[in-house]
């Protein structure tokens, strides 16, 4: 078998670099993507390793770059990719990328604080002018006299709360005004600011408990939303002024105002100053647009000159940063001038790996050629499964169940033409499958734009890696859809109907429930291809048809499956040399397979072939006997039940007699499969023990698989320690009655393709009938806007519900059937995957976590 069928042959090499090469061989090493190293200092602390000092500078040039990626996306600034990926630079190199990034992260943070200043100092500024503005008509208010003013207090200082508690309260007035009701003597000191508005409430409420009540406030609304020059948001605020008299209050009050984080500004008595201060204010505004203009302009030129190089400065960075982190699982010699590593290679990339290694050598100038030497082990290697974009996906559907072990049979090839076979069974409809179809052809013509917008969409992200997948799955629903003559609960009339009624049209139009007679009715040969479309109309036993159909097909295709399964473990025997589990585990597998559901099928088509409703008696649709009573009574030995005169009670000569045979022969071969296997292990240890020759490694053989033709790795673990005769007892005794119950009720579980396909044919005769129906049967302009809406909400239930989710439902069906059914009779997927070094798949992940962040 070639690797498409199998793991590719791994070989465990070690590597001797010279201190000066070795970077740029790693490096090499990178972009090829074929190597995995293992770390030889397992015990050393990271922080204790050769290249610790590099690896951490690579972190704080990876930072910077991230601090600038945030400031770019921040200003929605597009930045440059073009899908090349550079060399990894020299190590000389590293220190004009750390001055690089230095220089530019400490222009751009002077320019962000200088920016946040500017707009603080315009924050201040627009507060102030709005507190100048507003406060004036305060003062204005004053200028109305001494009652009016003191009757605005006395309005403003009943609040919620007092309103609230019931309070009874006469007029309110402030201390100073009992001593005087002279105009000159009313003039108390009082304070201005901003606050937050929502803060209000409890500010004045916080206002009226302190200080008793002896406060006058006003408050007004600035009207436009103001920007917090710390982080950019906007925020509502409200200006405010507040009236008291005396030193104690007013303490009171500032450490009130200081609580509630408002800002408190100053705001001249005499309106002449507060003209002049108001004009001198709005002069420095326009002064701050200008220079707060010109920052920006600046830090928008600075941010686009990094954004042509950021992400090339990150893959260089990512790249160098990778190198030292290999170079750190390296051994240095006692001479301190060669670096020696460990790593796995596929054995047929070996001369690819050496070229690679000597353009490393060139590129350092060093003269010294690096040495690869193949080791010899008996350590289980990694898995490696070659793929391309298109079997890619099947892999991953493999692999979710579990990585196959070393060298053994993969199912992913296999994968690609069953799985959405067994998923078109289920979903078999025209005009659905030709929507998924579509769908998958427009991601795999768009595949490259599409792959190019990175995206942390999750749901996306697996459309479209599955995008082969939903492409066959929806070409062989297309199949199936034509196969059962059904597209969206239709039927197709391409050849005509094979049926003529020989009822006149009155009769047939007025009796819904009549069936034509197949014998009488039917004329010429069988339909050409698919269904009849007349099944269509026939409301009386199309589902009764139909089942029969499908759950017989399902039964077929199922025992097909597994029993495909079962012959890919004789594969699995041949190549690991396991003698012993091709004879007593395989063979009896299979012939128990075979004589009970394999037969079972060939009855089937038995009956198919010699029964026919045109037929005379014995072989009409009378005398059919029922296929599952016919295998109920064969694994009982009953005896058949009477049958109708004329009719046979068997289908064929000898039926009886070879039953009773299959039978006894596959319930014979359950005791083989139980203990052929464990006895021969116990007598090869017991010949062992007797003639004391060193012949562990025939009998490790004998029990896990043996040696594979890769010559020094061992299949299934030939050399690791014995395992107990009682523990291989145990599990060959749950290993066969998984087996035999399993082929029971595996055989029972590929009637899910039946059931589900069944399911989605009514879901959509459903939906035609209650919902694209109605708007079919109206008339005239009014029935044309009827059906627009109608059709429209068919087609939203129809790609929602029918297409989506029940796509997604026979999907999961389809996994079971193919991890639990089939894979179960031959794939152990106990291996571990091939982790290459590759530049290409840091750079992925690196991009996918900074789009995470």
């Amino acid at each position: 078998m070639g690797s498409l069928f199998r793991s590719e042959e791994m070989a465990l090499c070690q590597l001797f670099l010279q201190s000066e090469a070795a970077y740029a061989c790693v490096s090499e090493l990178g972009e090829l993507g074929l190597v995995q190293f293992r770390d030889l200092n397992p015990d050393v602390n990271a922080f204790q390793r050769k290249f610790v000092n590099e690896v951490r500078r690579c972190d704080e040039m990876e930072r910077k770059l991230r601090y600038l990626e945030k400031e770019i996306k921040k200003d929605g600034i597009p930045m440059l990719d073009t899908g090349e990926s550079p060399e990894a630079p020299q190590p000389r190199e590293m220190i004009d990328l750390e001055a690089t990034f230095e220089k530019l992260e400490n222009e751009l943070r002077e320019v962000n604080q200088n920016a946040e200043a500017l707009k603080r100092n315009f924050l201040e500024l627009t507060e102030l002018k709005h507190i100048l503005r507003k406060t004036q008509v305060f003062f204005d208010e004053q200028e109305g006299g001494v009652n009016q003013t003191t009757e605005s207090m006395t309005r403003a200082l009943i609040t919620d709360e007092a309103r609230t508690a019931g309070a009874s309260m006469g007029p309110v007035q402030l201390g100073y005004m009992e001593k005087s009701n002279e105009r000159e003597d009313f003039m108390p000191c009082f304070v201005a600011g901003v606050i937050l508005r929502e803060r209000l409430p409890a500010f004045e409420r916080m206002l009226w408990r302190a200080c008793r009540g002896n406060v006058f406030l006003r408050q007004a609304m600035i009207e436009t939303p103001l920007e917090d020059p710390t982080n950019g948001d906007q925020v509502h605020k409200s200006v405010f002024i507040i009236f008291f008299q005396g030193d104690q209050l007013k303490t009171r009050v500032k450490k009130i105002c200081e609580g509630f984080r408002a800002t408190l500004y100053p705001c001249p008595e005499a309106p002449a100053d507060r003209r002049e201060m108001a004009m001198g204010v709005m002069t420095r505004i326009e002064d701050l647009n200008t220079v707060l203009g010109q920052t920006q302009d600046h830090r928008h030129r600075v941010l686009v000159a990094a954004a042509k190089n950021l992400k090339n400065w990150f893959v260089k960075v990512r790249k160098i940063k990778a190198i030292y982190h290999t170079l750190n699982l390296f051994n240095l010699d006692v001479t301190q001038k060669c670096l020696i590593a460990e790593c796995w290679v596929p054995l047929l990339d070996i001369e690819t790996i050496q070229l690679a290694l000597r353009r490393g050598t060139e590129r350092s100038g060093s003269s010294v050629p690096p040495i690869l030497n193949r080791m010899q082990t008996f350590e289980n290697p990694p898995t490696y499964n070659r793929t391309n974009k298109f079997t890619k996906a099947f892999q991953a559907l493999i692999d979710a169940y579990g990585v196959a072990s070393y060298r053994e049979m993969n199912p992913a090839p296999y994968t690609i033409i069953t799985f959405p076979f067994l998923f078109a069974v289920m979903f078999g409809d025209l005009g659905h499958g030709a929507i998924m179809a579509l769908f998958g052809l427009w991601m795999i013509r768009k595949e490259k734009g599409l792959a190019a917008q990175k995206t942390d969409n999750e749901i996306w992200n697996i459309f479209f890696g599955g995008r082969y997948i939903i492409f066959l799955m929806g070409v062989f629903s297309m199949y199936t859809g034509l196969i059962y003559n059904d597209i969206f609960s239709k039927s197709l009339n391409i050849f005509g109907s094979h049926w003529h009624m020989s009822y006149n049209k009155s009769t047939v139009m007025e009796n819904k429930f009549l069936q034509l007679n197949p014998k009488g009715d039917y004329e010429g040969a069988p339909y050409p291809f698919g269904m009849d479309p007349i099944w269509q109309v026939a409301n009386a036993n199309k589902i009764i048809f139909h089942n029969a159909y499908k759950m017989k097909i399902s039964i077929i295709f199922g025992v097909i499956h597994m029993i495909f399964g079962v012959i890919m473990s004789w594969h699995n025997h041949t190549y690991f040399r396991n003698r012993i589990s091709m004879i007593y585990e395989f063979i009896p597998q299979l012939v128990f397979l075979l004589l009970l559901f394999f037969y079972m099928v060939l009855l089937m088509f038995i009956k198919w072939i010699k029964f026919a409703a045109t037929n005379e008696k014995p072989y009409n649709e009378a005398c059919a006997p029922s296929i599952l009573i016919t295998f109920i009574d064969m694994v009982l030995f009953n005896t058949p039940k009477p049958v109708p005169e004329k009719c046979e009670v068997y289908m064929f000569l000898g039926q009886h007699f070879i039953q009773v045979l299959f039978v006894l022969v596959a319930v014979g071969c359950i005791p083989v499969m139980l203990l052929a296997k464990p006895l021969l292990i116990m007598q090869a240890r017991k010949q062992a023990n007797e003639e004391v020759q060193p012949i562990a490694g025939a009998t490790s053989d004998a029990e896990t698989g043996g040696v594979s033709n890769g010559g020094s790795h061992g299949g299934g673990g030939g050399h690791e320690e014995e395992e107990e005769l009682s523990e291989i007892f145990i599990h060959q005794s749950i290993h066969t009655i998984e087996y035999v119950l399993g082929s029971v009720s595996h055989t029972a579980s590929y009637l899910r393709l039946w059931a589900l396909s069944l399911a989605h044919a009514q879901l959509a005769e459903v939906l035609w009938t209650m919902v694209l129906s109605i708007g079919l049967k109206q008339e005239g302009w009014v029935g044309g806007v009827v059906l627009t809406c109608v059709f429209a909400f068919w087609a939203i239930l129809t790609v929602g519900i029918l297409v989506l989710m029940e796509g997604l439902s026979a999907f999961l069906h389809t996994l079971r059937l193919h991890w639990v059914e089939f894979q179960s009779k031959f794939y152990k997927g106990q291996g571990y995957a091939f982790q290459p070094f590759s530049f290409d798949a840091i750079i992925e992940n690196g991009a996918a976590g900074t789009d995470a962040e």
